[in-house]
């Protein structure tokens, strides 16, 4: 019987996955794959309908989501110097987004949450209307003046000056800067319901996928560029390197400090439901 899974066509994704969807990992249980936008998966994860057993989410989307599944130790993406940006058309500050629109991915976004907390202390008033689009829709309607500003993640942080685009803030910056901690943005979840056995192995599928990818990069790079919506191979490369790293292999001390301190921090201000006490504890 296979597993279904769902995670986004970006490189980090399809990089840590390959080897796992090709049937090269030992004794890992065999794949079906959905690819699907992160305001997607957040959406089948909240929903509790889906018929997925693993799922790329947000940290964001944590707080509502962990009852029913289980956060995965490994696979994701957190890190260091990642961030999201916020995009304009003319440089400015942050005062200058004051009821302004801003384009984000998805509202159950770890970028979204960063923004929201930089926003509260950076943008005097609020912003204006929020608008959801998908990821590679947004500097496009940012350069059309379709809205004020962007929220963007993944390889944007590479190409917005293609675009015209000014970074008016780095919300991962701002985040290391104001907790010293790395920056978490995607998890892997599994379905609680597969039992502690099988949760196991699919942490330990994910960590063998990723270090066979590192160990071999050429052996990904068919899968990666397939999917890659037509992405220049030396972006994808920037992309794999800054979004897969020690973290994805392992999240360990730092990288769960770094979610308990997000999702803490963010229920402090009334932003997402207050965690129980082993809520991020995996089998």
């Amino acid at each position: 019987m296979k597993l279904k899974i769902a995670y986004s066509p970006c490189p980090n994704d399809t990089f840590v996955f390959d080897a796992w969807a090709h049937g090269r990992v030992p004794d890992a249980p065999r794949l079906d794959v959905t690819f699907a936008d992160i305001d997607v998966t957040n959406g089948w994860a909240e929903s509790g309908t889906d018929a997925h057993d693993v799922l790329k989410v947000s940290y964001a989307v944590l707080p509502w989501i962990l009852d029913e599944y289980a956060l995965l130790p490994c696979g994701g993406a957190l890190g260091r110097g990642c961030g999201p940006l916020v995009l304009t058309r003319h440089a400015g500050t942050g005062a200058d987004l004051a009821g302004r629109t801003v384009a984000v991915p998805s509202e159950r976004s770890t970028a979204y949450l960063l923004f929201r907390l930089w926003a509260a202390e950076a943008v005097p008033g609020g912003v204006g209307e929020v608008v959801v689009m998908p990821f590679h829709e947004i500097m496009p309607a940012v350069r059309d003046g379709k809205v004020d500003a962007g929220l963007v993640i993944h390889e944007a942080r590479f190409t917005y000056q293609e675009y015209g685009l000014h970074r008016l803030a780095d919300m991962g910056e701002h985040w290391e800067t104001t907790t010293g901690l790395p920056i978490p943005l995607g998890a892997i979840v599994a379905r609680r319901s597969l039992g502690a056995d099988t949760l196991r192995r699919l942490a330990e599928s994910a960590r063998t996928s990723v270090r066979m990818a590192w160990d071999d990069p050429d052996a990904s790079r068919p899968y990666v560029m397939e999917h890659a919506q037509e992405m220049d191979p030396k972006v994808a490369d920037q992309h794999i390197g800054l979004y897969v790293n020690e973290f994805t292999a392992d999240l360990g001390e730092h990288g769960y400090a770094a979610v308990r301190g997000l999702l803490t921090r963010a229920a402090a201000e009334g932003l997402v439901p207050p965690l129980g006490p082993d809520a991020l504890a995996f089998p």
